[in-house]
């Protein structure tokens, strides 16, 4: 799957917002990548989960594992690809968890999927929850990279659209957004 055929799917469904944006990691942009939308149609949700399953058949996971809430449409078209075990981690008192009597064998090898990623916040913190529980991460896949390849998580990182999207601090914003309301669209 192409980038172009990535960014058609967003457009197509409306996912792919323009205007001043609060993004889960505080910083502001003038784009936001609704994940939700892209993934409302089954078809849809097939084709990016085929295309994201390609990028890691190879690791050979026995599970994936995703953040709620973003990552659990895609997370668990790509373990319906791979055949494998679907598992997810969700908020509990305002900080990820692993709940409803999941749980790990030792070693188990994982790739954690997740939708959108711009700083790694929400998987880094998946990630030490599989640490915790003595699970080995294989590697992160994901719809979207927002850093363009250039956050660290310390596993290989996969995407289908690796994109540099600016993001501003908040108190260091352009004067085009600063003339505009701000919107939360996505997940707090």
């Amino acid at each position: 799957m192409t980038n172009d055929e990535v960014l058609e799917i967003f457009r197509r469904t409306g996912a792919l917002l323009e205007g001043h944006f609060i993004l889960r990691s505080g910083l502001r942009s003038r784009q936001f990548f609704q994940c939700a939308r892209a993934l409302e149609h089954l078809p849809d949700v097939e084709q990016l989960g085929a295309a994201l399953a390609g990028k890691i058949r190879h690791l050979k996971p026995a599970t994936i594992l995703s953040p709620a809430m973003g990552g659990l449409v895609i997370g668990q078209e790509v373990a319906r690809q791979l055949g494998c075990r679907f598992v997810f981690v969700e908020k509990e008192d305002g900080k990820l968890v692993l709940r409803r009597g999941f749980k790990f064998s030792t070693d188990e090898p994982v790739v954690i999927v997740e939708d959108v990623v711009t700083k790694g916040g929400r998987v880094r913190e998946t990630m030490d929850i599989a640490d915790s529980h003595g699970v080995r991460t294989l590697g992160v896949a994901m719809i979207i990279d927002r850093s363009n390849g250039e956050v660290d998580l310390r596993v290989p990182t996969f995407s289908l659209l690796p994109i540099r999207v600016e993001a501003f601090e908040p108190d260091q914003l352009p004067d085009d957004l600063a003339a505009i309301p701000a919107v939360k669209p996505g997940s707090n």
